[in-house]
């Protein structure tokens, strides 16, 4: 099997990569520029260059690929540079699977996100949905949709995961912890090797086929115990927390925070306080996984970052 990968070079995509590998997948990564890092390079790897944003970047890029593995993603716009929910999530999936489906491909795997819906959410959850109906109905012989609750594990250089970069923005900054409202909405954080693990399943997996899985791990907390497991994890005390009401933490993610003057864009900010977790069951029963738990030992890798 040839495998078309994009997001090759994020935290996720370097998982996957190395996942597919692992299984002696060719792995045909589509990437920026040449010069972007893989993290493993070898016979098995293929890099080309294209802009999914830009179709005709892509021409010949998927020929020969047996399966196309979508990773592309943002969590936080950038307008002025062109970088959108709008134009990333929606039409940058619209090309690839255009592309898949022009190059005979037949089999897609995509990476959506924990609380995608068509409405009464954010623009990063809404512009998921809509790629995710873009693949389911795009008529491949075998689609699946993954949608990842909180990814952690250990980051490779440059590509920080969300516990390292809570350590990096709240943690080991402040001695006290501001904390959004009463800081008991629930997360559900799933070990990145799972996530991977799951993707490359789906590839072959019958059971797999039209189906959308929340992946999420087997721990549920609240977000104020979060911030005391990630502290333990890194080698550091838990600290006092203050809570702020939601209507002045909003008022001031809406405002500096737009100007990109604190750590949480609008939409982090939202779907933090929304919670992340979700019926994991399927993911556990369809694949073969082993459930990591979100425990200080789990994330003994912060030690080093």
């Amino acid at each position: 099997m040839r495998v078309l990968l994009t997001g090759a070079t994020g935290y996720v995509g370097s998982y996957v990569l190395r996942a597919l590998l692992h299984r002696d997948i060719e792995v045909r990564c589509l990437t920026h520029s040449p010069s972007s890092h893989l993290v493993d390079t070898g016979p098995s790897i293929q890099q080309v260059t294209g802009d999914i944003t830009q179709p005709d970047t892509l021409e010949g890029a998927f020929d020969g690929c047996d399966a196309v593995i979508h990773l592309v993603g943002i969590i936080e716009e950038r307008p002025a540079q062109g970088v959108t929910f709008e134009r990333i999530h929606v039409a940058g999936t619209r090309t690839v699977v255009e592309a898949a489906q022009a190059a005979g491909v037949e089999r897609f795997v995509h990476m959506s996100a924990n609380g995608a819906r068509p409405d009464e959410g954010t623009a990063y959850q809404t512009t998921k949905w809509r790629a995710e109906q873009i693949v389911r109905q795009a008529g491949f012989g075998h689609w699946t949709v993954f949608r990842p609750s909180l990814v952690f594990g250990p980051p490779d250089p440059g590509r920080p995961e969300f516990a390292s970069q809570l350590l990096r923005d709240l943690i080991r900054p402040f001695p006290i912890w501001p904390v959004f409202g009463d800081g008991r909405y629930e997360m559900q954080p799933v070990h990145v090797t799972e996530v991977a693990a799951a993707f490359v399943q789906a590839l072959s997996q019958s059971a797999a086929h039209g189906h959308t899985y929340v992946a999420a791990g087997p721990t549920r907390l609240p977000y104020v115990e979060v911030l005391d497991v990630v502290a333990r994890g890194a080698g550091l005390s838990p600290r006092p927390k203050v809570p702020v009401p939601l209507v002045l933490a909003r008022l001031g993610v809406y405002t500096i925070g737009r100007l990109g003057m604190l750590p949480i864009s609008p939409a982090q900010f939202e779907m933090l306080v929304e919670g992340n977790t979700g019926d994991a069951s399927a993911f556990y029963e369809d694949f073969d996984l082993d459930p990591t738990p979100f425990t200080p030992d789990t994330l003994a890798y912060l030690q080093d970052t």
